[in-house]
């Protein structure tokens, strides 16, 4: 009992006054901690409910993904069937979810159920492909996609979407967002200090899906133009620049894409001042586009943004350098909005707001206050209690409270997590569960000097026999927030988080720290008898 080295206490003091430090700064408004200068300041983020904020729910556009990825086999199909040595087919139609078109040689069936086949691929663990592919009346082939084809896509689709939303909120500057998925095809949204969402709304709901084609001149009847109906390959979009209801007719192959872009920014153009948006792209983008406004010189193309033609400009000279600018009716504001999106990714899938709140701040006030006030009372009725029961050995299990609630602080600050209500619920729980340890060993402790051992056996034996039930007791609350933790969202997560910290905070405050305390008693006192 009494073999306690000095290193060993020395680095005890040393891991609590660490942690404790790291916990300091959070007892203090951020501003005045920011003029410390060098020294680290991490600190505790207050989440939603706590510091106010806006809250988003976000569901995606299935239907628009199940129309996007007809398109995309559609155009997979034709490029693979004009491919050497071509199969001739008829007009490729895209009705009642599914694709058809017409072999006008029945004898390439096989060559092109081969060519098919090298479009689709495994969805799941199943076996099932992603489409299904079957010739009807010989000749004509329909391919249908499959529920497991389109869940795959789904999924991959909702999880880019939640990087991107990540990715354009934090260029906000706001501080420790929460995003995280709900169900398949929901992201929930939680900004601390935002009480604005507006532009928050705008940002996200902006697919920024930028793309540029080329304009086809080919005159075309506008009745037919209406109707949709346009030479194979083309199709009808709007243009903004034309004014309400203008359309203009592009290639549906996109030349160049926004994937290939490396910065994007606002900007003003030198002539009138007018917002623009500089971008640059890759190497690789770069000189593409170089060889095809070199290639393309005196046509025009078109600058396509979520399915909208911004402009149409002209092509008068070979563009080098992998840089240009989008210009259109833009405001500062918007124009840095959309820099911001395109900096970000596209979003694979568009998203809706289908429910939003906003959290004053003097909610979350009252919040914070009631937490403090919550965590103030149980601390006090329960340093009272073991100090009235236990005498000494009490008095030590305060202090492995206090220096326990503030550890608890400090690693919080560490790991940069955020602190929600039902965190200081786990803060109040933790403090009500550590002295559960104390209590075993105290008890253990007088069980022994009932028994006439002597003051050193007694406590050496209480320790030793409660640490094994200790131990277990805490496992099994260990597992219970790490099952919350793996499994639950949201407040759930973020009372799991504390819990688990404050299960491996109490645990070592309890049984290391107080031992410690015990044991330095003992040897400097020698006390034949004790009060517990």
């Amino acid at each position: 009992m009494l073999d306690f080295p000095r290193w060993k206490i020395a680095s005890i003091l040393g891991l609590l006054a660490c942690l404790m430090a790291l916990a300091i700064p959070s007892f203090f408004p951020e501003d005045q901690t920011k003029a410390w200068g060098w020294i680290p300041h991490p600190r505790v983020n207050l989440g939603l409910d706590l510091a106010g904020g806006s809250y988003l729910l976000l569901e995606a556009d299935t239907a628009d993904l199940a129309k996007t990825r007809i398109g995309t086999m559609r155009d997979q199909i034709q490029s693979e069937m004009s491919r050497a040595p071509a199969i001739d087919i008829g007009d490729i139609a895209t009705d009642n979810g599914k694709i058809s078109f017409m072999l006008r040689d029945v004898t390439k069936v096989d060559a092109a159920r081969e060519r098919l086949n090298k479009l689709t691929a495994g969805a799941g663990l199943t076996g099932q492909r992603d489409w299904d592919l079957n010739v009807v009346d010989s000749s004509r082939v329909v391919m249908t996609p499959t529920q497991a084809g389109f869940d795959q896509t789904l999924n991959q689709a909702m999880g880019d979407a939640t990087e991107v939303v990540r990715k354009r909120i934090d260029e906000l500057g706001t501080k420790e967002p929460t995003i995280v998925r709900q169900g398949n095809d929901r992201i929930v949204v939680q900004v601390p200090g935002l009480q604005n969402p507006q532009a928050l709304k705008e940002l996200l709901g902006q697919t920024a899906k930028l793309e540029f084609k080329m304009v086809d001149e080919t005159p075309v009847d506008p009745a037919q133009a209406a109707k949709g109906i346009v030479p194979l390959g083309d199709q009808i979009l709007p243009y903004v620049e034309g004014g309400p209801g203008a359309t203009i007719m592009v290639k549906r192959q996109a030349i160049l894409t926004g994937d290939q872009l490396v910065t994007a920014s606002q900007g003003f153009k030198q002539d009138d001042n007018s917002p623009i948006v500089n971008f640059t792209f890759n190497s690789e983008g770069g000189k593409k586009f170089a060889r095809i406004t070199q290639t393309n010189i005196g046509k025009r193309f078109a600058v396509i943004l979520d399915d909208k033609v911004i402009s149409a400009p002209s092509i008068n000279t070979e563009i080098l350098g992998g840089s240009g600018y989008i210009e259109g009716r833009f405001t500062v504001a918007s124009a840095n909005q959309l820099a911001i999106a395109l900096r970000s990714g596209k979003l694979t899938i568009p998203l809706k707001v289908v429910e939003e709140r906003t959290v004053g701040p003097d909610l979350g006030a009252d919040s914070i206050h009631a937490g403090v006030l919550a965590c103030t009372i149980a601390v006090i009725a329960v340093m009272i209690f073991m100090f009235v029961t236990y005498g000494r050995f009490g008095f030590y299990a305060n202090l492995a409270v206090i220096i326990n609630v503030v550890v608890i602080v400090g690693v919080l600050a560490l790991l940069n997590s955020t602190l929600t209500l039902p965190g200081i619920a786990g803060f109040v729980l933790t403090v009500g569960t550590a002295v559960d340890a104390n209590v075993l060993i105290n008890e253990r402790i007088r069980e022994e000097r009932r028994r006439g051992r002597s003051v050193l056996q007694s406590v050496e034996l209480g320790y030793k026999e409660a640490s094994r039930t200790i131990f277990e007791a805490n496992v099994t609350h260990a597992i219970s927030a790490i099952i919350m933790l793996l499994m639950g969202s949201g407040p759930i997560r973020g009372f799991a988080i504390v819990l688990l910290i404050g299960i491996g905070t109490s645990v070592f405050t309890a049984v290391v720290f107080t031992r410690m305390l015990v044991v330095t008693w003992i040897r400097r006192a020698r006390p034949t008898d004790m009060n517990i």
